[in-house]
């Protein structure tokens, strides 16, 4: 190997680590039947306080409500505290209405001043359940949050281990009807939850407590203040984290359904995950002295969940540092760039074909519905460069021969230069259909991009528009993401 070739070689290298990742982390999956806190589960039904924040949710509260209101467990061992954050639609109406309906069981919380984000709703709601006695665990979720109806039951039998101090559910996209969008997150949410999280469960650390649905002890509440931060965008994983350094677990239950209404448009979808990307790096930045620091926390501090956590926020640089480094090598030796190209996306196609079976598995019934849009998740030009890795050398077209002539070669050299930078590309081309939208393009047309440009380079386009904001510490505003109740439980 010539010396000349270690540093792009390094960078491919570094594009490579999100697969790996993802591969280690599907492999770990296998092993959760094994390792998993099941054993340590017992029937218990503790009483639990409901706190759900709500502005304008009048779409949504009532179906939300009542579903809660069937759940398979004592009906005197759960109250539901809707914290209205002043909100102008016709939820307060329908608070009363339904407090009228389900007395003792449902209360209206109204703050007289809202505006100021999701924590401080919750916050308020907190200081009423937890100045009282009554509530033995806090059950923190969405009001567009449907509840399956042993999910409660299922979650809450964790508790009775009392080395567990939180609980998150499985949540399931639900939108009915739905769009390529809905699809899209449906196949998502398997990957990021019913597969990573378990792979979490096996190794110890959980990164994140689903804003939609988590379950607290009052105990684990109170030994991380009784609050929670609002200084970030990211509180779910700032509560997530405290919870496992005060020395209590956080665990995933992917038995524990519910189904939420997620976005059915690029432009709300890209409100939501810019949040969520910048809380990402805000928690990197507050918790900057625990990562790699096992002697901190053995598990949360260890190198694994370290790796696992930036190979996700960093996944765009890494991106670009692949394309560099193909580009690179390519102007020095094509051969050798047609090699390492051919390695670097062959690993990849194995691993994308992996991750999509083994998603389908993990959960058909979602499986059935997505399957179109788990095959094309990291669209179809990206498909199309995956195949050309696979071609036998003989029918290599992109790389030069001795036969090859002078603007024969430069076609080539173009072709193969789009190709090593499509994973960079693809980036802006999600960025620019995000922005066509916004202009007004039609839904159909937008599909059919999105189909070629891929839903996966979509989320990276994102998690690099968090780092240039983080950079330019633009305001934190918390974008609500639109919802108009079209939530559903799907079978």
């Amino acid at each position: 190997m010539p010396i000349y070739a270690l540093i792009p070689l390094l960078l491919v290298a570094l594009g490579a680590i999100p697969m790996v990742v993802a591969f280690v982390q599907f492999l770990l999956v296998g092993r959760h039947a094994q390792a998993n806190r099941y054993t340590h589960c017992s029937n218990f039904t503790p009483r639990v306080a409901f706190i759900v924040p709500a502005w304008n949710e009048a779409p949504s509260l009532k179906k939300t409500i009542d579903v809660l209101m069937s759940q398979d467990y004592p009906p005197d061992a759960f109250r539901i505290y809707v914290v209205d954050d002043a909100s102008t639609d016709e939820t307060p109406e329908l608070l009363r209405e339904k407090a009228l309906q389900y007395p003792g069981s449902v209360f209206h919380l109204r703050r007289a001043q809202g505006g100021q984000g999701k924590s401080h709703t919750l916050n308020h709601g907190l200081d009423v359940v937890l100045s009282e006695p009554w509530a033995q665990a806090v059950m923190i979720m969405d009001a567009d949050v449907l509840f399956e109806p042993l999910t409660l039951r299922r979650m809450t039998r964790h508790l009775a281990d009392g080395d567990v101090g939180a609980v998150t559910a499985y949540i399931k996209e639900g939108s009915q009807p739905d769009n390529l969008i809905c699809r899209y997150i449906a196949f998502e949410y398997i990957t990021a939850q019913a597969a990573s999280r378990r792979a979490q469960n096996v190794t110890g650390a959980l990164g994140c407590l689903a804003g939609g649905a988590q379950l607290h002890t009052r105990e684990n509440m109170l030994a991380i203040g009784g609050k929670i931060d609002t200084t970030t965008l990211a509180e779910d994983t700032f509560t997530t984290f405290r919870t496992q350094l005060a020395g209590r677990e956080a665990v995933f239950d992917g038995n524990a359904v519910v189904w939420a209404e997620e976005p059915g448009t690029l432009v709300s979808l890209w409100k939501q995950r810019l949040r969520w990307a910048r809380g990402n790096i805000q928690l990197a930045v507050a918790f900057r002295r625990l990562w790699l620091r096992p002697q901190v926390h053995r598990h949360l501090g260890g190198y694994w969940f370290g790796l696992s956590f930036f190979s996700l926020v960093l996944t765009p640089l890494l991106m670009i540092c692949s394309s560099i480094g193909l580009v690179w090598l390519d102007l020095m030796d094509p051969q050798l760039s047609h090699q390492v190209f051919g390695s670097l996306w062959r690993f990849t196609f194995l691993v994308y074909l992996f991750i999509t079976v083994f998603s389908f598995v993990i959960d058909l019934n979602t499986a059935k519905r997505t399957w179109f849009e788990g095959l094309t998740y990291p669209g179809l030009i990206t498909l199309g460069i995956m195949v050309v890795s696979c071609l036998p050398p003989q029918w290599g077209t992109l790389w030069p021969t001795a036969q090859t002539s002078g603007s024969e070669a430069t076609l080539q050299q173009g072709l193969r230069i789009f190709i090593y930078c499509w994973a960079s590309v693809s980036m802006l081309a999600a960025w620019g259909l995000y922005r066509l939208e916004r202009m007004g393009l039609p839904d159909w047309i937008r599909d059919i991009l999105l189909l070629m440009v891929g839903y996966g380079p979509f989320n990276c386009a994102v998690a690099l528009a968090a780092m240039v904001a983080e950079l330019r510490k633009t305001e934190m505003r918390w974008d609500k993401t639109p919802k108009i109740g079209k939530g559903s439980i799907l079978k």
